[in-house]
Order: C-alpha cells, then structure tokens, then sequence
C-alpha cells in the first residue's frame, strides 16, 4: 500500500470514528461527516467556532476534540435561545459564538474524563496554529486571539496557552478593566444559558466596539479575505447550504399497475465510436484542449497509478522461486542433496505478486446538462484511464445520450399511431464508446476528446445504459467488475416523461441498479449533486476544483470494496 493510500484510509477511518462518537453522544443517527464537515442528513451544520474547523493534518484526539466540542453544542446549548440572543455584528456575533462554544465545553460529563482531555488538547492545538500563522502579529488579531484566550481560562478554569502567555500579557491586562466584571460572570453562570449569554454579549459588544474604534496598524489594513483568518472567522459562512440531491419518487405506471418498463421501439437505437460521430481536424483540435486542462490539473498518472494498484490489486499465486534455504523441497535438487549434503538452498517458495484483475468501467451521462462540467469530467476520466492501465486493471469509458430532442423518431411514430396510453421509453437511445477495454489508452487518446463535442450532449436514460454497461463487463473475464456512473441528475427524456409518468426512468434506474449489483459493483459519481437515492455507494464530485488531487481521491474512496 502507497503512502498515500495509506493517509486516505486512515483520514477515513478517523472521520468516521468521530462520526460515530458524535451520534452516540448526541443521540442523533442523521449526523455523519461529509469532506470534513459535520452533516445531519444533507444539511451541513453551522460551524461556531473556529476551532472546529478540521483539516486533513489533524491527528486522531485533535479530530475527536472536534467531534466531542460539536457533540456538546448539540446537546448542551439551546440553539433556538442563542439564535434569539446573537448579535447582528459580525465581530460580536463571531465572539458571541465563541463564547458560547468555550460554555459549552466547560460542561462534559464527569463520567468521561477523555473528553475534557480532548477538548483541551483541540483548543492547544488551534491557539498554536493561530499563533504560528502570523495573526497575533497585527493589533486586530492578537486582541482577537487574547479575549480567546482569558475567556476559555476563565470559563474552564484551564491555563491560558503556556507558549503564548508573555505574549498576551499586556493586552491582557488593558482589557481587564473594561471586561473584568463580564468575565466573572461567565464563570459563574455557565450552567444557565440566559444568565451566561448576557455576559457573553455584554464582553461581544466591548470588544467590537474597541476593533472599530482602534487605529489599524499597516498590516491591519491588509487584505481581509487573507486565507489564514480563516482559523479565526468564517464560523457558519455556508449555513443552510445543502448538497443537492437527485429526485427519485416512485412511477404509478411500473409501480402501480405491475407493468414493466418497455420501449415503444428499438429500431432506432444505436450503439456507436463517439469519434465517428467527430470530423477528424474537429477532434484533434478537442485532444489539444482537453491536453491543456489535464496538465492544469497537475495530477501524475504514476501516483494515481500506484493508488490505484493499492486498491485494486489482490495477492494471486505466480509461479515459484527456487533455489531458497527454507519453504518447499524442491524434487528438482535432490540429486544436489546427495551430490552436496551441505547445500541448504535446495527449497521453493510460491511467488505471490499483487494482481489487478479489474474491470474499471466510467459511464458517462451525455444529457444537455453535463455539457457544462464535459471538460473537467474529461481531463478526470482521461487520467483515470492512463493510470488504471498503468496499475495492471483494465479500464473502459462509455457514455450514453439519446439521438434527438423531444423523442425524436420514436415519438413521431408513436402520434402516428395514435397516441396509444403508457408506450414506454419514446426516443432513440445512443450508447457511446469512447474507449472499450481491449484499447490502450494511448489509441484510445483522440476518441476520448470526443467527450468535449457539445451537440452529443442531448437527454438521459440511465436505466438501459446501466445495463448495456454492466452486460458487456459480464462478457470479460476479469473478476472484479467497477461500474462508476458519472451524472448530473436525474434520468429525464422529455417524450418518455409526458407520456408516462414523471418517475417513470427513476423507477427504472433504481430496479436496474438493485439488479445489476449481483454481479457488478455500482457506484455513483455525482458532478455537483447527490446521487444516493439511486446508488447504494456515491459521491459528490466538486467540478469547480480545476487542479490538485482531491476529486481523484474521492472517486478512489469509492473502488475499495464494501
């Protein structure tokens, strides 16, 4: 296994135990981690303080400080009375959240004494950061980080941060007469959450007063948005924002009736090399642009590679290795033995080598909709490609669209016919192959571009496609067979829809999915959206990340088994 590899999986299990103590302390199952930020359900929570924020460098007690301060928030604080209570300014209400946290974790219960460790060690670790990064160097941020400090101390009844104590000093001692009589209130009521936040608001409103009244240093006057203010404000900037999700509801005509899902007509489907749908100096052109993003994305195909390898690769039996001192008595040497009775090197031992006997197929949804994110899928798709080949697996890239707008041929025969009820699936489907399994990536190169062409992109029918794609992996020997679904929403074909029902190719999808998992894994890959409610395993792609590593290490989380 790669370092790599290596750091995902424990990044992973770290997140998901601090999941799991945060249910359990909270009583609340909806609540899971979602790229590092705590989730009830789809709802990212609000992150009150900025302590809580996690990074991929926190170790296993500095993320569960995290997950025991977000437990306690959502067991020990009245949220609807601190929301009537909270300042409109944002510095007072930044510190008026922060106090409320400090409250919050100066509360764990006695009979978890890890707890308060963990809290402690959290806090230790964000004031260093803090610190290290540079803030306490301007007036606006060391007056920030001292009221941080002298009012956790204070509600704890812990020491400030020993490293930075001198430091704080003098600053320390200009706020006391201005805060002192607030700051031994918070001590003194913070079991009761009203009394509390009436010292709390009375120390918000001091304090933000004095930042707007003080004379900014040269610093100061910096630009605001400085990414390392981020450890200090930014408390529940994205509040209320929700992945979406894709709508599946159920369809009256296949789930009513006991109907199954049909086609009008197949006799226009098509199954076709998306290059031959391109003009040669068309697609060469696409090869050159789609080479520009990828070397934007400054991901190397012999990482990814080794990844992979890491995660697809299984131990086989290749062969033996004679000539050992222990193992298995080679019969082949027994000659050697009487002719040199003191030759030890007379055993074999089996060579096990790790072995990719994988199948990786990407199955692009071609709809009007993911016509916007064609690039980025490109360069992701066409790296993964190079580096499962690369990993000894082999790989497959399709893609499906329909032929027309509006139902097209199928439709026109179907209002000829006189528009009989229920007719199923009313367009010609268009299955796409931009690299089948027996190509190299290195011929493969130029029909990949062909994912840039925008007229390919029409309507959706991911049901049928699904199976065309797990069909044609059941006909390979390879035993591990990954189909990853790459989509934007929801199955939608406009005809098929007004003549049936709306959930007609949600429907669909979803028998398909439950009934092609016997034998293939499926998993989906949602470009900006949620497709859980169609793939038992998924996840949500992020497009707007133009380089670095990141989406290729989501979409490895999904190729582990399980």
């Amino acid at each position: 296994m790669t370092a790599g590899q290596t750091e995902t999986r424990r990044r992973d299990q770290v997140e998901e135990l601090c999941a799991a103590a945060v249910r359990a302390l909270s009583g609340d199952p909806a609540l899971h981690f979602r790229a590092r930020r705590l989730h009830r359900g789809r709802e990212p929570l609000p992150l009150h303080a900025p302590h809580l924020r996690q990074s991929a460098d926190d170790d296993l007690p500095s993320s569960r400080g995290i997950a025991d301060g977000m437990a306690l928030r959502l067991t020990v604080s009245d949220a609807a009375l601190h929301r009537g209570l909270c300042p409109d300014d944002p510095a007072e209400r930044g510190i008026f959240e922060l106090l409320e946290q400090f409250r919050v974790e100066s509360l764990p219960p006695p009979e978890l004494p890890g707890m308060r460790r963990n809290l402690r060690l959290r806090h230790l670790r964000w004031s260093l950061e803090f610190h290290r990064s540079g803030l306490t160097e301007t007036t606006r941020g060391l007056t920030l980080y001292t009221v941080a400090q002298i009012c956790r101390s204070r509600i704890t009844g812990e020491p400030v941060v020993e490293e930075t104590e001198d430091l704080i000093e003098a600053t320390r001692f200009a706020l006391a007469p201005s805060l002192g009589h607030d700051l031994a209130g918070l001590r003194r009521h913070r079991t009761d959450q009203e009394a509390f936040a009436g010292h709390a608001l009375g120390i918000a409103r001091k304090v933000g007063a004095l930042l707007a009244g003080a004379e900014r240093d040269a610093e100061d006057d910096g630009d605001p948005t400085d990414p390392r203010f981020s450890l200090l404000i930014d408390f529940d900037a994205s509040h209320g924002e929700q992945i979406p999700s894709a709508t599946a509801g159920t369809s009256r005509t296949l789930a009513g009736s006991g109907a199954a899902y049909r086609a009008y007509t197949t006799a226009y489907d098509r199954e076709q090399r998306a290059s031959d749908l391109v003009r040669p100096e068309l697609l060469a052109g696409l090869r050159e642009r789609l080479d520009h993003r990828v070397g934007r994305q400054g991901v190397g195909p012999g990482r990814l590679a080794r990844d992979l390898k890491a995660v697809l690769a299984e131990p086989a039996r290749d062969g033996w290795d004679g000539g050992q001192e222990e193992g298995h008595l080679d019969g082949r040497t027994l000659a050697q033995l009487i002719s040199s009775p003191t030759e030890r090197r007379i055993f074999r031992t089996e060579r096990i080598q790790p072995v990719a006997d994988t199948l990786v197929t990407f199955l692009i949804d071609c709809s009007g909709s993911m016509a916007a994110h064609a690039e980025p899928v490109a360069a992701l798709v066409d790296l993964f490609a190079r580096s499962i080949e690369l990993a000894g697996a082999s790989c497959e890239v399709l893609g499906f669209t329909t032929g027309g707008w509006n139902g097209a041929r199928p439709a026109r025969d179907w209002r000829r016919a006189g528009r009989p009820r229920h007719p199923g699936r009313l367009n010609e489907r268009l299955h796409l192959v931009f690299k089948d399994a027996d190509t190299p990536w290195r011929r493969a190169r130029p029909d990949l571009a062909a994912l840039l062409k925008a007229d390919l992109f029409r309507e959706g029918i991911d049901g049928e496609a699904v199976a065309w794609a797990c069909d044609r992996m059941r006909a390979r020997a390879e035993t591990r067979r990954i189909l990853l679904v790459l989509s934007d929403g929801s199955p939608m074909d406009s005809a098929t829809t007004l003549a049936n029902d709306p959930h007609y190719l949600d429907e669909h999808l979803r028998e398909t999915v439950l009934r092609q998992e016997n034998t293939v894994e499926i998993r989906g890959v949602g470009v900006g959206l949620d497709l859980s409610p169609f793939y038992r395993r998924s996840r949500v792609l992020d497009t707007s990340v133009t380089s670095g590593y990141a989406p290729f290490r989501d979409v490895l989380g999904l190729l582990t088994r399980g």
